[in-house]
């Protein structure tokens, strides 16, 4: 049996940075399904998570990483003319679009060197109270383990599959997905900038990435026919020749399509609740945020950062800290659903469009 005081199912980066920030101070079981960081989008690191970084002591750590700075947004929303908005006036500076897979590794790698023992590859089986303390039964690729703790962290993503397990339940607003692929720039020009471009049936996505490789998203709804389209590398690449600013700079940079790629949710969900008495979640187990709001990552730092915070503050006693940590996520709620209506009700252009007919309508996102 491991003895732990803190267990968190998860270890992308909200449960590293949990673990990062409770290692220090509580005895904590890292529990990951994988055991090599798989392909995943999401790259675009917005310049407010310098100070959380700052916070963990990890911004000279993460900075010579040499992730590729990001100077702002290109995009054709609202109008067919392209729109620049630059960071320059930010106090925080630039943001950065990562190496995905490294800035995971460097995360669960620096969860380690602070002391969070890492249990991989295993799943949770099952999990009973006693009374006093959390009993974990774990699937390992060797034998079966049990892990006894006193307060259970859900980083297990959008599937929230320990808070799910506990009787909360994923309360989804829409149906989006995101089809997605790699490739690379032949050519150096339009570094530093993400690009959007709304389009008919949906939105698209493209920025670059560390070691000229670039990536190349389309958002959609899972029962439209567009679906097809994101759920195809030749469907994203036929259909991007659509887009014409997008097709534009695609052939600007030299972009040449490899095969790594796929297709993933990326709708906005919540677990009701995000917490309670003995476990809390964090991340995308918490709040799922749309692609377009480019702060998924950060998020993941926050929550996860304020969930160790709540965390040790209710193993030391404190009986209000996970009920406050609950009033955080709901707050950060309901500004993410006023700031996701205020983009999506920019772009006017399809009325009649199924795709945006539904983000036009009453209280949208709050279905």
């Amino acid at each position: 049996m491991l003895e732990a005081e803190v267990l968190i199912v998860g270890a992308g980066p909200a449960g590293a940075t949990a673990a990062i920030n409770l290692a220090p101070l509580r005895r904590v079981v890292l529990v990951e399904s994988k055991t090599e960081v798989i392909p995943r989008i999401g790259e675009s690191l917005v310049p407010a998570a310098r100070r959380l970084f700052e916070d963990m002591g990890l911004l000279e750590s993460f900075l010579a990483e040499g992730h590729e700075p990001w100077y702002g947004n290109r995009t054709v929303w609202g109008g067919p003319e392209p729109q620049e908005v630059d960071f320059l006036r930010d106090p925080d500076g630039h943001g950065w679009h990562l190496d995905r897979a490294r800035f995971e590794q460097w995360l669960r790698a620096t969860a380690i060197a602070r002391g969070s023992e890492l249990v991989s590859p295993a799943t949770v089986d099952k999990v009973t109270h006693d009374g006093k303390r959390w009993q974990v039964l774990l699937k390992t690729a060797a034998e079966p383990r049990i892990v006894a703790c006193d307060l259970l962290i859900d980083a297990g993503g959008r599937a929230a599959p320990l808070g799910r397990r506990l009787g909360a339940c994923v309360q989804t607003s829409d149906r989006l997905i995101c089809g997605w692929m790699y490739g690379r720039d032949e050519r150096d020009t339009g570094r530093g900038l993400t690009y959007i471009e709304a389009a008919e049936d949906g939105w698209w996505y493209t920025a670059p990435l560390p070691g000229r490789r670039r990536v190349l998203a389309f958002h959609t709804d899972a029962d439209l026919p567009s679906a097809r389209v994101a759920r195809s590398r030749s469907g994203l690449l036929a259909h991007a020749e659509a887009a014409k600013e997008l097709s534009a700079l695609l052939a600007d940079v030299g972009f040449v399509a490899q095969s790594e790629g796929g297709t993933t949710a990326a709708h906005s969900a919540m677990l009701e609740p995000p917490a309670s008495d003995g476990w809390l979640a964090v991340g995308d187990a918490a709040i799922c945020f749309d692609p377009l709001s480019s702060q998924g990552l950060l998020n993941a730092l926050f929550t996860s950062l304020a969930g160790a915070e709540a965390a040790d503050r209710r193993l030391k006693g404190d009986a209000h800290s996970v009920s406050e940590y609950e009033q955080v996520i709901r707050g950060i709620g309901n500004a993410y659903r006023r700031s996701l209506d205020f983009f999506y009700g920019a772009e006017a252009r399809w009325p009649k469009a199924p795709f945006w007919q539904r983000r036009h309508a009453p209280a949208y996102s709050k279905t």
